[in-house]
């Protein structure tokens, strides 16, 4: 890798040009325009305007082509499973905190539980387990 000159741009985006992705999945670059229009996918652009394909879009992008080649899904109906999972993406996110939220609460309490338990006037014996008998007979 040659090093940077001056005068550049630190960041740099990288990705596939649109006849590279056109070939690779053998699609016409036109087809990749249209579903940019359509919201469909977002590539980012070079200081050029030119378009950049990271591996996210390609991703996307397999994920559009197989609803419509192998399911027969058209646009709109790509455009709201696209959305679905995005949102069920972002409520699994949401969840995942909620309970690593709840977890901490709970070994915090908990440690302030065995706090006052140690601290207590009178000690409380602590319970190691609890043995269950079966029915008589």
């Amino acid at each position: 890798m040659p090093p940077r000159k001056k005068g550049r741009k630190a960041k740099r985006k990288s990705g596939y040009m649109i006849s590279s992705v056109s070939e690779m999945y053998g699609i016409h670059p036109q087809t990749l325009r249209l579903y940019e229009r359509e919201g469909l996918l977002r590539p980012s652009r070079s200081e050029g305007n030119t378009r950049l394909y990271t591996q996210d879009d390609l991703e996307r992008l397999e994920t559009i082509l197989n609803l419509t080649r192998e399911l027969g899904v058209n646009l709109a109906g790509i455009e709201i499973i696209l959305n679905m999972r995005e949102k069920m993406g972002a409520m699994q996110r949401e969840m995942q905190s909620f309970v690593e939220y709840v977890q901490r609460e709970l070994l915090e309490r908990g440690a302030q539980a065995s706090s006052r338990i140690e601290n207590a006037l009178v000690p409380v014996p602590r319970v190691r387990g609890l043995r269950v008998k079966g029915p008589q007979k």
